[in-house]
């Protein structure tokens, strides 16, 4: 189904969005008639809760959604994407009960619950189909809602066909679409051209590791975004287990999520500079393979200790971050799923962030807040930095003990930037169904980002 909005007929459905706590008051607004059927289907507005009501020909004269109360909304969100599942396929519109961010995050929701990912099975039957409602900028939902598609379907795609071949082919097709420049270095062009940590993380798999660079926008502050692509993780040499293996066709995700946030902010015709980088290898295992103990030379001369072929995503980084720097950006941001400790720490439906600037946070957790995509900030904390110089060499990729893991991964980072820099530490994956988001892959942080460049960037 397309995620964009339906246009109206002489058949649209109007939907009346009603609170718990209101139920009374807006019954006794309606029809005689659809009182009394509200009431015969015992319709109390629970969250989630739809009732449609006939008309004389036994038609659907208009639908009944119940909005619950304020402390049981607080435990979720994106509610309406159920509701949209709920109701029988034809053309509605949002007709009362909903403004403001409530009426976008509902048509954004409705949109979404359109998602499926179908490449290897029958397309999903379409379902209801909403109208733009009044008062909301359509254009900017669909195109937030199709960057978030983006981000879904590469993240979904499984290795075999999710490479770093492949997503070379996703990035230059959305540098087509945008009118994008795109170069990219491949294979031992990494080593001539200085990113020798790209390198050498990607070079034991059959598949060629390499560094997409696309650039849009010819005015205004510049944004740099770099992705993780790590299309498939193995662990190499320090091989993962067979459980821990078993979703890292995910470990693109970060990749996707920039990827799906270029997108929006093309499509969107933000007054800004745009450039994207991703590096994209598969951590594979050969007799070329990096080792453990390794000392490895990154692009700006500081040397890492390798203490766990399995902490490689922070290494492809950090040629990529110096690579971003190196022109002077106004903002940094990079996105990767990087740490099992993130989630230990805040679990798969939080983007945890940091940043030195209190302003920079504080723009994202109250974009976060406006546009449901929550986030938590977590701290550069300096006195950690002795964990991650082992001695001997200026880094240690993987320090041991165990403790702070998503922390000593940003403060690595941060060794790579000198720009204004924010660093995400993202899941990308859905583990359970919920509304407006199948199980399976899920882009994190993009939106709030997006709602926080005008601050961010001053726009």
């Amino acid at each position: 189904m397309p995620l964009a909005f339906a246009a109206a007929t002489d058949t649209t459905i109007p939907v009346h969005v009603i609170e718990g706590d209101d139920l009374e008051a807006r019954l006794a607004k309606l029809p005689d008639m659809a009182q009394k059927w509200a009431k015969s289907q015992g319709f109390t507005a629970a969250l989630g809760q739809v009732v449609t009501v006939p008309d004389n020909a036994g038609q659907i004269a208009m639908g009944l959604v119940g909005y619950g109360t304020e402390v049981k909304r607080a435990r979720g969100r994106f509610h309406i994407a159920s509701v949209a599942a709920k109701l029988p396929k034809g053309t509605y519109e949002l007709a009362s009960g909903l403004s403001g961010l409530a009426l976008e995050e509902a048509a954004l929701a409705w949109l979404l619950s359109g998602y499926s990912y179908d490449r290897y099975s029958k397309p999903a039957k379409e379902g209801a189909r909403l109208v733009a409602p009044e008062g909301i900028d359509a254009h900017r939902i669909e195109t937030i809602a199709t960057g978030e598609a983006l981000t879904r379907d590469l993240i979904n795609t499984p290795a075999s066909d999710m490479g770093p071949d492949e997503l070379e082919a996703a990035a230059r097709a959305l540098a087509s679409e945008q009118a994008a420049a795109i170069n990219v270095i491949t294979g031992d062009d990494l080593l001539t051209s200085n990113f020798p940590m790209i390198h050498t993380v990607g070079r034991a798999s059959t598949r060629a590791p390499r560094l997409l660079d696309l650039r849009w926008g010819d005015a205004g502050p510049q944004l740099t975004l770099v992705g993780k692509g790590v299309c498939f993780d193995t662990g190499g040499l320090n091989i993962k287990p067979g459980g821990s293996m078993g979703l890292m066709k995910k470990d693109m995700g970060g990749a996707a999520t920039v990827l799906g946030l270029a997108h929006m902010i093309m499509g969107l015709g933000l007054s800004l500079r745009l450039r994207v980088l991703i590096p994209a290898v598969e951590n594979g295992i050969d007799g070329n393979a990096f080792r453990p103990q390794d000392i490895l030379t990154s692009r700006k001369g500081l040397t890492v200790e390798i203490n766990n072929t399995d902490a490689e995503g922070r290494l492809v980084l950090a040629d990529a971050l110096t690579l971003s720097d190196e022109d002077d950006p106004d903002l940094v941001i990079s996105m990767a799923t990087l740490t099992g400790a993130a989630r230990v720490a805040v679990g798969p439906d939080l983007s945890p962030f940091y940043t030195d600037s209190d302003d920079h946070a504080d723009a994202i957790a109250q974009a976060a807040q406006r546009v449901a995509d929550p986030v938590w900030r977590m701290p550069f904390h300096t006195p950690y930095e002795a964990m991650i110089e082992p001695g001997i060499a200026d880094l240690d990729n993987a320090p041991k003990g165990g403790f702070a893991g998503s922390i000593t991964a940003a403060l690595f980072l941060r060794r790579f930037v000198e720009s204004p820099y924010i660093h995400f530490d993202i899941y990308g994956w859905q583990p359970t169904t919920a509304p407006a988001r199948p199980k399976g892959g899920v882009g994190m942080g993009a939106r709030a980002i997006l709602d926080a460049l005008p601050r961010l960037l001053d726009l």
